[in-house]
């Protein structure tokens, strides 16, 4: 297998012990309800914009543009700038604060990053929910992104380095499990707050994402800080306390000691940024780029954003719409509890191939099905009930395969595999790439569906084909390793092994058994 086959990663030779204590596990849960904050805003993005309410007073143009006859063309509808720019400032405010999010994570700890994240997000969902014009609309966005950067950069990191190896899969994806709770509550209030007379649900829509801000605001108060970072800050003695405390054992020495080892290695590092484009992680550096790139280019923010716009074009009505958003967001959260099943079982190579083969038999489907219906110039008749039907359950099913495994995976693994000496740096990265590509697929997303129409999803699904070959061939297999061990499975790998030369990390000293040979990293 070019890439390392589905068995146990490589790491079997040296095992940390420890438990997955009830301390762990609550600390673990509260931190990934970080998460709830970005699913959140996901989820409403799209609904209030399918809320006429909402359109006629902020984009009259769209709004009078969806009343026209049906016989127009349904793939142009929702054409605006101006709509688009609403939904994708935030990505570009996230990417900005990731950037600074990495300096106050790695200097000031993770809590006060997930805490800055928070009052972010409280601040911008306020002046949302508040809000008389589009400006600011788009000042609130932004408030939402710098706290979404803050977030996104910090929680995945916190979760790994708390988390026990041998359950680190399963913990990690709590937080892909609360962005994707975070979707479908906001899809049930949607679906809710529409039906409200008078025509201002769509202001509890936004201000209801000061809710999911206040849980991670209190939250992060309460979290302990991560062993890791204790050291990386010289507190020694603490971060042993609560490494202990941790791991549910008086002796930690083994763990403790590689974790003062790589805190010694990075401490040497002036300049993390600059130290990533060093060849020996050339191996993370390429992960931290291509997985946040192939993660939207699978065409599911289009279909989490815009679920209720783009069935509403299918043909829905406009409570169908945000009823179907609310199907799709329920099958996201039961897909990523099959994830946290299988992640440490499986594997995360396993979880990343059958994924993306599910998804591009989707696209190919659905894409066949909107070409049969609407032709080339979106006048879609009548559509049965056979027919809808047979295209949301597509969707699905798409869904469900991203849900459990370009979705979890690609926090989990970018999060998993940096050397501490460079974590902070590539995490930022990692988040950055990520908030281009959803600011690029959204802003342009619309537009996109006005003129290559069903081809929409072909353009997608070559995407997932060419991602799906990326994994297969350079994706080692991380699970069940130590973190601060990873740099294992790229030595081993058959690539990446000419990146990394004998005398680049010193400090690591791990035995591993391959075949029946022993032999030393």
């Amino acid at each position: 297998m070019a890439g390392g086959g589905f068995g146990p990663g490589p790491g079997e030779g040296k095992e940390y012990p420890g438990n997955l204590t009830p301390y762990v596990l609550v600390t673990c849960v509260i931190a990934a309800m970080g998460g709830l904050i970005f699913g959140y805003d996901i989820g409403i993005s799209g609904g209030v914009t399918a809320m006429d309410s909402f359109l006629k007073e902020f984009f009259p143009s769209v709004y009078r543009k969806q009343k026209a006859d049906d016989s127009t063309n349904q793939y142009c509808k929702f054409d605006s700038e101006t709509l688009t720019m609403f939904t994708s400032s935030l990505y570009l405010a996230a990417l900005v604060s990731s950037l600074v999010a990495s300096t106050v994570t790695r200097k000031l700890g993770r809590k006060l990053s997930m805490l800055f994240g928070g009052v972010l997000f409280c601040v911008g969902a306020l002046i949302n929910g508040l809000a008389q014009n589009v400006a600011m609309l788009i000042v609130g966005r932004i408030f939402l992104g710098f706290g979404i950067g803050f977030a996104n950069q910090s929680v995945p990191l916190y979760l790994s380095e708390m988390a026990p190896y041998k359950f680190r899969g399963a913990l990690n994806i709590g937080f892909q499990l609360s962005i994707t709770i975070g979707i479908l509550a906001a899809s049930i209030l949607n679906y809710g707050f529409a039906k409200i007379k008078g025509g201002w649900g769509w202001r509890l829509s936004l201000g209801g994402a000061m809710v999911p801000a206040l849980i991670i605001t209190i939250g992060s108060l309460v979290l302990p800080e991560t062993p890791n970072s204790m050291i990386e800050r010289g507190h020694q003695d603490k971060a042993r306390t609560k490494l202990m405390r941790i791991r549910g054992l008086a002796n930690v020495d083994e763990e403790f000691n590689d974790l003062v080892a790589a805190s010694d290695a990075s401490r040497q590092v002036e300049h993390p940024w600059r130290n990533l484009l060093q060849r020996k992680y050339r191996p993370q550096l390429t992960m931290a780029i291509m997985i946040p790139f192939f993660q939207q280019l699978t065409g599911i923010n289009v279909i989490m954003f815009y679920a209720p716009v783009l069935f509403k074009t299918i043909g829905f009505g406009s409570d169908a719409a945000l009823m179907s958003a609310v199907i799709t967001g329920g099958v996201n959260v039961l897909a990523t509890v099959v994830s946290i099943y299988g992640v440490d079982k499986w594997g995360r190579r396993f979880l990343f191939l059958e994924g993306g083969i599910q998804m591009l038999v989707c696209q190919v489907v659905v894409a066949i099905c909107i070409a049969i219906k609407f032709g080339v110039d979106g006048t879609p008749g009548e559509l049965p009930r056979w027919y809808a039907i047979l295209v949301v359950l597509f969707i699905c099913i798409y869904v469900a395969g991203f849900a459990w495994s370009w979705g979890p995976l690609g926090w989990l693994v970018p999060s998993e595999i940096f050397p501490l000496e460079i974590r902070s740096a590539a995490q930022s990265l990692n988040v950055s790439v990520n908030m281009v590509f959803t600011f690029l697929v959204a802003q342009i997303f619309l537009t996109m569906l006005c003129h290559l129409k069903f081809g929409l999803f072909l353009f997608f699904g070559f995407f997932v084909m060419v991602m799906t070959v990326f994994i297969y061939f350079f994706l080692p297999e991380t699970k069940n390793i130590p973190i601060e061990e990873m740099v294992i499975v790229w030595k081993q790998h058959w690539f990446w092994c000419r990146f990394i030369g004998d005398g680049d990390y010193p400090n690591r000293n791990v035995e591993l058994k391959k075949g029946g040979d022993s032999y030393k990293v």
